[in-house]
């Protein structure tokens, strides 16, 4: 049986590596499931999917003309649903200056506005040590 492009076939896992898992298929042949094509989701480790000697069914993504096989399983799993057209989020509320403290985990713009606070703070930290050995403006130097 030639294995051709979009069939579904079954075979073995064979090895695990950080890229893909290699599944031995009919008639001696290898292929390779790429970690991307392995689910729907974000696979940040492959053994939380597939395991050695595992038998699962792929799908044939393509063979080239030196007879490696690419193989999907993500193609063979039911695609998560989308909205049909894209949400738009609210526009930020603006935050006062004075914005109560928050006790809970805090919003992207407070993280924001504590990162540019802080930002600004070390690059005027760096600017004072830098133009005192310079000599630039500030600087006490004897005459």
């Amino acid at each position: 049986m030639a294995i051709e492009i979009g069939a579904v076939v079954e075979g073995e896992v064979t090895g695990i590596t950080n890229f893909g898992a290699f599944l031995q298929l009919p008639e001696g042949k290898v292929g390779l499931i790429h970690i991307s094509e392995v689910s729907n989701v974000y696979v940040k480790d492959i053994h939380d999917f597939l395991k050695e000697h595992q038998k699962v069914k792929a799908k044939v993504l393509s063979v080239d003309a030196r007879g490696k096989i690419a193989l999907s399983l993500k193609q063979l799993e039911e695609k998560p649903e989308t909205p049909a057209k894209p949400v738009r989020l609210k526009e930020a509320p603006v935050v006062e200056k004075r914005a109560p403290r928050q006790t809970g985990p805090l919003s992207f713009e407070d993280k924001l506005s504590k990162f540019m606070k802080d930002s600004d703070d070390r690059l005027l930290d760096l600017r004072r040590n830098t133009e005192s050995k310079r000599g630039g403006r500030g600087s006490s130097r004897d005459r």
